[in-house]
Protein backbone atom coordinates (compact mmCIF):
# COMPACT_ATOMS: atom_id res chain seq x y z
CA UNK A 1 0.00 0.00 0.00
CA UNK A 2 1.56 3.77 -0.94
CA UNK A 3 1.05 5.93 1.76
CA UNK A 4 2.58 9.56 2.49
CA UNK A 5 4.23 9.61 5.52
CA UNK A 6 5.62 12.64 7.57
CA UNK A 7 7.42 13.75 4.41
CA UNK A 8 6.10 12.43 1.54
CA UNK A 9 5.97 8.79 -0.15
CA UNK A 10 9.38 6.79 0.32
CA UNK A 11 10.60 3.23 -0.57
CA UNK A 12 12.83 0.77 -1.21
CA UNK A 13 13.65 0.97 -5.52
CA UNK A 14 12.40 -2.13 -7.34
CA UNK A 15 10.23 -3.01 -4.43
CA UNK A 16 7.48 -0.64 -4.33
CA UNK A 17 9.25 2.60 -5.63
CA UNK A 18 8.81 1.32 -9.48
CA UNK A 19 7.96 2.84 -12.26
CA UNK A 20 4.63 1.17 -12.24
CA UNK A 21 3.89 3.09 -8.70
CA UNK A 22 5.14 6.20 -9.60
CA UNK A 23 3.00 6.79 -12.41
CA UNK A 24 0.32 5.58 -10.24
CA UNK A 25 1.10 8.43 -7.67
CA UNK A 26 1.78 10.99 -10.42
CA UNK A 27 -1.47 10.19 -12.25
CA UNK A 28 -3.34 10.25 -8.74
CA UNK A 29 -1.84 13.76 -8.88
CA UNK A 30 -3.10 14.86 -11.62
CA UNK A 31 -6.57 13.52 -11.16
CA UNK A 32 -6.61 15.37 -7.86
CA UNK A 33 -5.43 18.64 -9.16
CA UNK A 34 -8.16 18.57 -12.00
CA UNK A 35 -10.61 17.29 -9.68
CA UNK A 36 -9.49 20.96 -7.51
CA UNK A 37 -9.01 23.15 -10.15
CA UNK A 38 -11.93 22.71 -13.06
CA UNK A 39 -11.37 24.31 -16.17
CA UNK A 40 -8.24 26.09 -15.24
CA UNK A 41 -5.15 25.42 -16.74
CA UNK A 42 -2.27 23.51 -13.75
CA UNK A 43 1.36 23.56 -13.72
CA UNK A 44 4.12 21.87 -11.65
CA UNK A 45 7.31 21.82 -11.15
CA UNK A 46 8.93 18.45 -11.06
CA UNK A 47 12.54 18.00 -9.17
CA UNK A 48 14.43 15.80 -8.65
CA UNK A 49 17.65 14.59 -5.92
CA UNK A 50 20.83 12.49 -6.84
CA UNK A 51 19.79 9.19 -6.50
CA UNK A 52 19.83 6.53 -8.77
CA UNK A 53 17.31 6.78 -10.80
CA UNK A 54 15.37 9.94 -10.07
CA UNK A 55 16.27 12.41 -12.68
CA UNK A 56 14.00 9.33 -14.96
CA UNK A 57 11.55 9.24 -12.24
CA UNK A 58 11.10 12.79 -12.97
CA UNK A 59 11.13 12.99 -16.96
CA UNK A 60 8.73 9.97 -16.51
CA UNK A 61 6.74 12.15 -14.49
CA UNK A 62 6.71 15.22 -16.87
CA UNK A 63 6.06 12.72 -19.52
CA UNK A 64 2.64 11.19 -17.89
CA UNK A 65 1.67 14.89 -16.88
CA UNK A 66 1.91 16.56 -20.40
CA UNK A 67 -0.31 13.32 -21.43
CA UNK A 68 -2.85 15.03 -18.80
CA UNK A 69 -2.03 18.44 -20.75
CA UNK A 70 -0.91 19.51 -17.65
CA UNK A 71 2.21 22.17 -18.16
CA UNK A 72 5.31 20.27 -16.33
CA UNK A 73 8.34 22.86 -15.34
CA UNK A 74 10.94 20.17 -15.39
CA UNK A 75 14.21 21.07 -13.39
CA UNK A 76 17.76 21.03 -15.55
CA UNK A 77 19.53 19.72 -13.32
CA UNK A 78 19.04 18.23 -9.75
CA UNK A 79 18.09 20.78 -7.27
CA UNK A 80 17.00 21.14 -3.46
CA UNK A 81 13.34 20.58 -2.05
CA UNK A 82 13.60 24.76 -1.16
CA UNK A 83 14.75 25.52 -4.22
CA UNK A 84 11.32 23.64 -5.80
CA UNK A 85 9.95 25.57 -3.59
CA UNK A 86 10.20 28.96 -4.32
CA UNK A 87 10.10 27.60 -7.71
CA UNK A 88 6.45 26.97 -7.19
CA UNK A 89 6.02 30.39 -5.31
CA UNK A 90 7.64 32.77 -7.56
CA UNK A 91 6.09 31.01 -10.86
CA UNK A 92 2.12 30.67 -9.01
CA UNK A 93 2.22 27.29 -10.05
CA UNK A 94 -0.23 24.81 -8.70
CA UNK A 95 2.46 22.48 -6.66
CA UNK A 96 5.53 20.17 -7.42
CA UNK A 97 6.51 16.88 -7.22
CA UNK A 98 9.99 15.81 -5.98
CA UNK A 99 11.21 12.57 -6.32
CA UNK A 100 13.62 12.06 -3.24
CA UNK A 101 14.22 10.10 -0.45
CA UNK A 102 16.02 13.00 1.71
CA UNK A 103 18.15 11.67 3.71
CA UNK A 104 17.22 7.68 4.01
CA UNK A 105 20.14 5.19 2.78
CA UNK A 106 20.58 4.95 -1.05
CA UNK A 107 18.69 1.62 -1.79
CA UNK A 108 15.61 4.46 -1.10
CA UNK A 109 13.47 6.51 -2.95
CA UNK A 110 10.95 8.88 -2.78
CA UNK A 111 8.04 11.78 -4.14
CA UNK A 112 7.14 14.66 -2.42
CA UNK A 113 3.76 16.99 -3.04
CA UNK A 114 4.12 20.53 -2.44
CA UNK A 115 0.81 22.19 -2.78
CA UNK A 116 0.31 25.91 -4.64
CA UNK A 117 2.03 27.80 -1.33
CA UNK A 118 4.96 25.81 -1.74
CA UNK A 119 4.21 24.20 1.76
CA UNK A 120 4.35 20.21 2.16
CA UNK A 121 0.95 18.92 1.53
CA UNK A 122 -0.72 18.36 4.60
CA UNK A 123 -2.76 15.28 5.29
CA UNK A 124 -6.28 15.99 4.19
CA UNK A 125 -3.88 16.31 0.46
CA UNK A 126 -2.07 13.28 0.67
CA UNK A 127 -5.20 11.05 2.27
CA UNK A 128 -7.53 12.46 -0.90
CA UNK A 129 -3.94 11.47 -3.15
CA UNK A 130 -3.57 7.71 -1.92
CA UNK A 131 -7.64 7.70 -2.20
CA UNK A 132 -6.83 8.13 -6.05
CA UNK A 133 -4.15 5.92 -6.23
CA UNK A 134 -6.36 2.72 -4.69
CA UNK A 135 -8.21 3.37 -7.91
CA UNK A 136 -5.82 3.43 -10.27
CA UNK A 137 -4.64 -0.77 -10.90
CA UNK A 138 -0.80 -0.74 -12.05
CA UNK A 139 -1.69 -2.37 -15.48
CA UNK A 140 -3.70 0.68 -15.91
CA UNK A 141 -1.34 3.12 -17.33
CA UNK A 142 0.80 1.88 -20.05
CA UNK A 143 4.60 2.33 -19.85
CA UNK A 144 4.91 3.51 -23.79
CA UNK A 145 3.94 6.61 -24.79
CA UNK A 146 5.33 9.64 -25.86
CA UNK A 147 5.20 12.82 -24.43
CA UNK A 148 3.72 16.36 -25.39
CA UNK A 149 6.71 18.56 -25.67
CA UNK A 150 4.43 21.09 -25.69
CA UNK A 151 3.47 21.06 -21.94
CA UNK A 152 7.08 20.02 -20.90
CA UNK A 153 9.47 23.24 -20.24
CA UNK A 154 13.29 22.75 -19.05
CA UNK A 155 13.88 25.16 -16.30
CA UNK A 156 16.83 26.69 -14.09
CA UNK A 157 16.04 26.25 -10.28
CA UNK A 158 19.70 27.51 -9.30
CA UNK A 159 19.65 30.61 -10.22
CA UNK A 160 16.49 31.81 -9.08
CA UNK A 161 16.41 30.25 -5.43
CA UNK A 162 20.00 31.67 -4.93
CA UNK A 163 18.97 35.27 -6.38
CA UNK A 164 15.97 34.96 -3.85
CA UNK A 165 18.40 33.70 -0.78
CA UNK A 166 21.01 36.79 -1.62
CA UNK A 167 19.07 39.31 0.19
CA UNK A 168 18.27 37.08 3.21
CA UNK A 169 21.70 36.65 4.43
CA UNK A 170 24.24 39.56 6.17
CA UNK A 171 27.28 37.96 3.62
CA UNK A 172 29.05 42.05 4.36
CA UNK A 173 29.28 40.65 8.21
CA UNK A 174 30.23 37.21 7.47
CA UNK A 175 32.88 38.67 4.96
CA UNK A 176 34.13 41.28 7.10
CA UNK A 177 34.73 38.89 9.82
CA UNK A 178 37.17 37.18 7.95
CA UNK A 179 36.13 33.39 8.49
CA UNK A 180 36.32 30.18 6.53
CA UNK A 181 34.07 27.68 6.12
CA UNK A 182 33.89 24.29 5.46
CA UNK A 183 31.23 22.82 3.66
CA UNK A 184 30.20 18.77 3.35
CA UNK A 185 28.03 18.58 0.64
CA UNK A 186 27.59 15.12 0.98
CA UNK A 187 27.28 14.33 -2.93
CA UNK A 188 23.51 15.99 -2.53
CA UNK A 189 21.52 18.82 -4.24
CA UNK A 190 23.13 21.33 -2.14
CA UNK A 191 26.10 21.18 -4.98
CA UNK A 192 26.86 24.47 -6.60
CA UNK A 193 24.19 25.99 -4.52
CA UNK A 194 25.56 25.86 -0.67
CA UNK A 195 29.42 26.32 -1.61
CA UNK A 196 28.39 28.92 -4.77
CA UNK A 197 26.67 31.35 -2.74
CA UNK A 198 29.85 31.72 -0.21
CA UNK A 199 32.51 32.29 -2.98
CA UNK A 200 30.39 34.77 -4.92
CA UNK A 201 30.25 36.41 -1.89
CA UNK A 202 33.98 36.24 -1.08
CA UNK A 203 33.48 34.47 1.54
CA UNK A 204 36.52 31.89 1.57
CA UNK A 205 35.23 27.76 2.07
CA UNK A 206 36.68 24.49 2.12
CA UNK A 207 34.12 22.03 0.34
CA UNK A 208 34.40 18.41 0.27
CA UNK A 209 31.79 15.44 -1.73
CA UNK A 210 30.89 18.31 -4.10
CA UNK A 211 30.09 15.93 -6.77
CA UNK A 212 27.33 13.26 -7.70
CA UNK A 213 27.72 10.35 -6.29
CA UNK A 214 23.92 7.66 -5.94
CA UNK A 215 25.61 5.56 -3.21
CA UNK A 216 26.35 8.47 -1.11
CA UNK A 217 29.99 7.84 -0.52
CA UNK A 218 28.13 4.03 0.87
CA UNK A 219 26.43 6.13 3.56
CA UNK A 220 22.87 7.47 4.13
CA UNK A 221 23.18 10.94 3.04
CA UNK A 222 22.51 12.33 6.65
CA UNK A 223 23.79 15.26 8.69
CA UNK A 224 24.94 12.59 11.58
CA UNK A 225 28.38 13.01 13.48
CA UNK A 226 29.55 9.69 11.82
CA UNK A 227 28.77 10.67 8.80
CA UNK A 228 30.23 14.15 9.29
CA UNK A 229 33.60 12.95 10.14
CA UNK A 230 35.48 14.18 7.15
CA UNK A 231 33.95 17.52 8.01
CA UNK A 232 35.45 17.16 11.15
CA UNK A 233 39.06 16.72 9.92
CA UNK A 234 38.88 19.38 6.85
CA UNK A 235 37.56 22.11 9.85
CA UNK A 236 39.86 20.92 12.20
CA UNK A 237 42.70 21.21 9.86
CA UNK A 238 41.63 23.95 7.41
CA UNK A 239 41.26 26.24 10.63
CA UNK A 240 37.75 26.45 9.62
CA UNK A 241 35.26 29.06 12.06
CA UNK A 242 32.47 26.35 11.62
CA UNK A 243 31.39 23.07 9.25
CA UNK A 244 28.10 22.95 7.25
CA UNK A 245 26.61 20.46 5.51
CA UNK A 246 23.17 19.19 4.35
CA UNK A 247 21.30 15.86 3.45
CA UNK A 248 20.43 14.46 -0.15
CA UNK A 249 18.04 17.08 -0.54
CA UNK A 250 19.67 20.30 1.06
CA UNK A 251 16.52 20.87 3.62
CA UNK A 252 18.23 19.36 6.52
CA UNK A 253 21.16 21.32 8.10
CA UNK A 254 23.98 19.75 10.16
CA UNK A 255 26.67 22.31 11.96
CA UNK A 256 30.02 21.37 13.31
CA UNK A 257 31.63 24.03 15.47
CA UNK A 258 35.38 25.69 15.32
CA UNK A 259 36.65 22.34 17.01
CA UNK A 260 34.74 19.68 14.32
CA UNK A 261 31.92 18.59 17.31
CA UNK A 262 28.69 18.46 16.03
CA UNK A 263 26.14 20.96 17.69
CA UNK A 264 22.73 18.80 17.68
CA UNK A 265 19.96 20.58 15.44
CA UNK A 266 18.41 21.14 19.19
CA UNK A 267 20.92 23.85 20.35
CA UNK A 268 21.35 25.25 16.78
CA UNK A 269 17.76 25.50 16.70
CA UNK A 270 17.68 27.27 19.98
CA UNK A 271 20.23 29.50 19.22
CA UNK A 272 19.08 30.89 16.18
CA UNK A 273 16.00 31.77 17.86
CA UNK A 274 17.75 33.77 20.69
CA UNK A 275 20.06 35.47 18.07
CA UNK A 276 16.72 36.79 15.99
CA UNK A 277 14.85 37.84 18.92
CA UNK A 278 17.93 39.42 20.19
CA UNK A 279 19.77 41.26 18.16
CA UNK A 280 16.92 41.19 15.18
CA UNK A 281 14.61 42.24 17.96
CA UNK A 282 11.60 39.84 15.83
CA UNK A 283 8.77 39.37 17.75
CA UNK A 284 5.65 36.95 17.25
CA UNK A 285 4.60 33.02 17.46
CA UNK A 286 7.20 30.35 18.28
CA UNK A 287 6.53 26.91 16.87
CA UNK A 288 8.24 23.65 17.84
CA UNK A 289 7.31 19.63 16.93
CA UNK A 290 6.06 17.61 20.05
CA UNK A 291 9.92 15.70 20.36
CA UNK A 292 11.95 18.72 19.91
CA UNK A 293 13.57 20.45 22.97
CA UNK A 294 12.24 22.28 25.74
CA UNK A 295 14.62 24.98 25.47
CA UNK A 296 12.38 26.81 22.81
CA UNK A 297 9.69 27.14 25.42
CA UNK A 298 12.11 28.32 28.10
CA UNK A 299 13.12 31.43 24.93
CA UNK A 300 9.65 31.74 24.20
CA UNK A 301 9.09 32.59 28.13
CA UNK A 302 11.50 34.79 28.24
CA UNK A 303 10.04 36.92 25.79
CA UNK A 304 7.17 36.27 26.52
CA UNK A 305 5.83 35.12 23.24
CA UNK A 306 3.41 32.32 22.19
CA UNK A 307 4.47 28.92 21.72
CA UNK A 308 2.85 26.80 19.00
CA UNK A 309 3.12 22.63 19.67
CA UNK A 310 2.52 20.35 16.74
CA UNK A 311 2.69 16.53 15.59
CA UNK A 312 6.05 15.78 14.06
CA UNK A 313 6.40 17.06 10.58
CA UNK A 314 7.24 19.86 8.67
CA UNK A 315 3.86 20.48 7.01
CA UNK A 316 2.68 21.56 10.03
CA UNK A 317 5.02 24.28 11.28
CA UNK A 318 4.59 25.09 7.46
CA UNK A 319 1.01 25.75 8.25
CA UNK A 320 1.61 28.10 10.91
CA UNK A 321 4.19 29.81 8.80
CA UNK A 322 1.21 30.23 6.16
CA UNK A 323 -1.32 31.17 8.52
CA UNK A 324 0.60 34.35 9.44
CA UNK A 325 1.36 32.97 13.25
CA UNK A 326 4.86 32.26 13.56
CA UNK A 327 8.33 34.34 13.02
CA UNK A 328 10.22 31.29 13.85
CA UNK A 329 9.58 27.36 13.49
CA UNK A 330 11.92 24.06 14.46
CA UNK A 331 12.22 20.50 14.13
CA UNK A 332 14.47 18.17 16.01
CA UNK A 333 15.08 16.94 12.45
CA UNK A 334 17.67 19.88 11.53
CA UNK A 335 13.93 21.65 10.06
CA UNK A 336 13.66 25.44 10.56
CA UNK A 337 11.44 28.19 9.71
CA UNK A 338 11.56 31.63 10.07
CA UNK A 339 9.37 34.71 8.98
CA UNK A 340 9.50 36.19 5.18
CA UNK A 341 11.60 33.05 4.16
CA UNK A 342 9.69 29.65 2.63
CA UNK A 343 7.35 27.21 3.50
CA UNK A 344 9.49 24.19 3.52
CA UNK A 345 12.89 23.24 5.15
CA UNK A 346 15.67 25.21 4.26
CA UNK A 347 19.09 23.47 5.71
CA UNK A 348 21.15 26.06 3.23
CA UNK A 349 19.65 29.08 4.74
CA UNK A 350 19.75 27.44 8.18
CA UNK A 351 23.72 26.69 7.40
CA UNK A 352 24.35 30.52 6.05
CA UNK A 353 22.12 32.61 8.61
CA UNK A 354 24.39 30.44 11.94
CA UNK A 355 27.24 31.61 10.28
CA UNK A 356 25.75 34.93 9.85
CA UNK A 357 25.20 35.29 13.49
CA UNK A 358 28.95 33.82 14.64
CA UNK A 359 30.03 36.92 12.07
CA UNK A 360 27.82 39.78 14.05
CA UNK A 361 28.84 38.46 17.55
CA UNK A 362 32.37 37.76 16.70
CA UNK A 363 32.25 34.77 18.74
CA UNK A 364 33.22 31.31 18.13
CA UNK A 365 30.21 28.53 17.75
CA UNK A 366 31.41 26.51 20.95
CA UNK A 367 31.48 30.28 22.89
CA UNK A 368 27.86 31.02 21.74
CA UNK A 369 26.41 27.67 23.18
CA UNK A 370 28.08 27.77 26.22
CA UNK A 371 26.44 31.50 26.99
CA UNK A 372 23.28 30.19 25.50
CA UNK A 373 23.30 27.43 28.43
CA UNK A 374 24.03 30.29 30.82
CA UNK A 375 21.19 32.14 30.23
CA UNK A 376 18.63 28.93 29.96
CA UNK A 377 19.98 26.12 31.21
CA UNK A 378 20.90 23.25 29.64
CA UNK A 379 18.71 20.33 28.61
CA UNK A 380 19.59 17.07 27.08
CA UNK A 381 17.59 14.98 24.57
CA UNK A 382 17.99 11.17 24.50
CA UNK A 383 16.21 9.30 21.63
CA UNK A 384 15.86 5.47 21.03
CA UNK A 385 13.75 3.55 18.82
CA UNK A 386 12.01 0.11 19.38
CA UNK A 387 11.15 -1.98 16.66
CA UNK A 388 6.80 -2.37 16.04
CA UNK A 389 5.38 -5.00 16.61
CA UNK A 390 1.30 -5.52 16.90
CA UNK A 391 2.12 -6.62 20.78
CA UNK A 392 3.78 -2.97 20.99
CA UNK A 393 1.85 -1.27 18.84
CA UNK A 394 -1.42 -2.82 21.01
CA UNK A 395 0.39 -1.93 24.04
CA UNK A 396 1.47 2.10 22.67
CA UNK A 397 -2.52 2.29 21.72
CA UNK A 398 -3.37 1.47 25.44
CA UNK A 399 -1.52 4.09 27.14
CA UNK A 400 -2.47 6.45 25.18
CA UNK A 401 -5.81 6.03 25.87
CA UNK A 402 -4.58 5.31 29.56
CA UNK A 403 -1.65 7.16 30.17
CA UNK A 404 0.00 7.10 33.62
CA UNK A 405 -0.13 9.68 36.55
CA UNK A 406 3.85 8.87 37.34
CA UNK A 407 6.75 7.94 35.05
CA UNK A 408 9.37 6.22 38.03
CA UNK A 409 8.93 9.28 40.85
CA UNK A 410 8.39 11.68 38.68
CA UNK A 411 4.33 12.77 38.38
CA UNK A 412 2.63 13.72 35.28
CA UNK A 413 1.86 17.56 34.72
CA UNK A 414 0.38 16.99 31.69
CA UNK A 415 -0.61 14.75 28.51
CA UNK A 416 -0.29 15.39 24.85
CA UNK A 417 -1.53 12.80 22.30
CA UNK A 418 -1.71 14.45 18.83
CA UNK A 419 1.33 12.52 18.12
CA UNK A 420 1.97 9.18 20.37
CA UNK A 421 1.93 9.78 23.90
CA UNK A 422 3.46 12.96 25.19
CA UNK A 423 4.15 12.98 29.15
CA UNK A 424 5.11 16.33 30.75
CA UNK A 425 7.03 16.76 33.95
CA UNK A 426 8.79 19.39 35.75
CA UNK A 427 11.26 21.59 35.13
CA UNK A 428 10.47 21.03 31.18
CA UNK A 429 11.35 17.58 31.42
CA UNK A 430 9.23 15.16 29.23
CA UNK A 431 9.34 11.46 27.85
CA UNK A 432 7.64 10.69 24.29
CA UNK A 433 6.37 7.47 22.96
CA UNK A 434 5.46 8.18 19.15
CA UNK A 435 4.84 6.04 15.85
CA UNK A 436 7.22 6.94 13.28
CA UNK A 437 5.58 8.03 10.24
CA UNK A 438 8.40 6.75 8.00
CA UNK A 439 9.73 2.90 9.50
CA UNK A 440 8.41 0.41 11.41
CA UNK A 441 9.31 1.77 14.56
CA UNK A 442 8.19 3.37 17.99
CA UNK A 443 10.27 6.42 18.72
CA UNK A 444 10.96 7.24 22.17
CA UNK A 445 12.69 10.94 23.26
CA UNK A 446 13.03 11.89 26.77
CA UNK A 447 14.60 15.45 27.71
CA UNK A 448 16.01 16.49 31.38
CA UNK A 449 18.10 18.93 32.71
CA UNK A 450 21.08 16.57 33.58
CA UNK A 451 22.24 13.56 30.93
CA UNK A 452 21.74 11.27 33.74
CA UNK A 453 17.84 12.30 34.08
CA UNK A 454 17.02 12.26 30.32
CA UNK A 455 18.34 8.41 30.36
CA UNK A 456 16.39 7.28 33.00
CA UNK A 457 13.65 8.62 31.71
CA UNK A 458 14.56 6.60 28.27
CA UNK A 459 14.28 3.91 30.11
CA UNK A 460 11.19 4.51 31.85
CA UNK A 461 10.10 4.69 28.59
CA UNK A 462 11.01 1.44 26.97
CA UNK A 463 9.93 0.09 30.12
CA UNK A 464 6.48 1.03 29.40
CA UNK A 465 5.90 -0.48 26.24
Amino acid sequence: MIKFGTSGWRAKMGEEFTFVNVRRVVQAIANYLKEQNPGREISLVVGYDTRFLSERFAEEAAALLSRNKIQAYLAERDCPSQALAYQIISGRHSGGINFTASFNPPEFNGLKFNVSTGAPALPEVTDRIEMEVEKIAPEAIPPHYYPDYQYIHKIDLQRHYLEFLQDKIDFEAIRKSGIKVGVDLLFGTSREYLDEILEENGIPVEVIHGYIDPYFGGISPSCTEKNLAELKTLVKEKKCALGLATDADGDRFGILDEKGHLIIPNYVLALLLDYLLEVKGWRGGVARSVTTTHLIDRIARSYNLPLYRTPVGFKYIADLFLKGKIIFGGEESACLAVKDHLPEKDGIFAGLLVTEMIAVFGQSLSQLLQQLFKKYGKMYVTQQNIRLSPEKAQKLKELINDPPDFVGKKKVLSVETMDGLKLNFSEDSWLILRFSGTEPLIRCYSEGETEKEARALLQAGMELL
